[in-house]
């Protein structure tokens, strides 16, 4: 079982010298942003920076986060960008129908190494309700999450709290389409990592896998949040050899109940686990 990333890079694409420091940083998927992080008289120089820097492949994951999918600009980016060989996968923003996903991948046909994985970002109330129809709407969508920001300001919510609904909404939707579970959206204040970590551990309760930063000194603390504690590891080497010796539902010497669906949850643990 493979283990899923943790940790997904914001970098803003018109800042080259800043994408390269980020490639080294230690995040599982570095994510360099064309839209929300770049000034409009800096768009076609974001573009052909990324375009430059993705023209040779890369040692890990590289996705790009286009502009607004209706717009002039994301057909640029599509244009520049889709085939290169640096790219691993495009990030849609404020995605809100089934159509617009499969719009994107009839635009981007596979290229020597299969098709380029997409990943829905839903920023609005049309976007959470219409969450299951996007996370199936086509075999290249890999992902869906939220962008809190965006969602924050439709919904007209103050307190974290008012987002939680969303956040399972779209956490069931994604695994109901068997999408892997979401990343949480990212926490803006980079200093605050004690709140950073009582986020994560929150969003763990509710069904997060990692999550997506804005600066690598959040990196370590997502990492630690989404990783299995040493009692968790026990349990679950002790689940998974109990299940080896007997098939079947059974009751271990503690008093606790294992079937299927236990030991399932007990594999994906030791695969975070022994993550490299």
């Amino acid at each position: 079982m493979t283990a899923p990333p943790l940790t997904w890079l914001y970098v803003p694409g018109d800042r080259p010298h800043v994408v390269t420091k980020a490639l080294t940083a230690g995040a599982d998927v570095v994510v360099i942003d064309l839209e929300d992080a770049v000034a409009p008289d800096r768009k076609s120089y974001a573009r052909d920076a990324t375009a430059e820097l993705l023209s040779e492949p890369r040692p890990s994951p590289v996705h790009v986060r286009v502009n607004a999918l209706e717009s002039p600009l994301a057909a640029a980016d599509l244009t520049a960008l889709a085939a290169l060989p640096g790219l691993s996968g495009l990030r849609l923003p404020k995605v809100t129908s089934a159509r617009q996903i499969t719009t994107i991948a009839e635009r981007t046909p596979p290229a020597a190494g299969g098709a380029l994985s997409l990943y829905a970002l839903l920023e609005t109330a049309l976007g959470v309700e219409r969450a299951y129809d996007i996370a199936t709407a086509h075999p290249s969508l890999r992902g869906i999450a939220l962008g809190e920001a965006d969602l924050r300001a439709d919904l007209g919510v103050r307190d974290d709290a008012g987002l939680d609904w969303s956040r399972s909404r779209v956490i069931v939707a994604a695994r109901a389409a068997a999408l892997p579970p979401p990343p949480q959206s990212v926490h803006p204040d980079i200093r605050d990592l004690e709140g950073l970590a009582a986020s994560c551990a929150h969003g763990r309760t509710l069904g997060f896998l990692g999550r997506a930063a804005i600066h690598p000194r959040q990196l370590p603390v997502i990492e630690q949040a989404y990783l299995p504690t040493t009692r968790e590891i026990e349990q679950a080497e002790t689940i998974v050899k109990a299940a080896t010796v007997e098939q079947g539902a059974q009751a271990l010497p503690d008093g606790s109940f294992i079937d299927a669906a236990v030991v399932a949850a007990a594999q994906r643990t030791l695969s975070l686990a022994h993550r490299i």
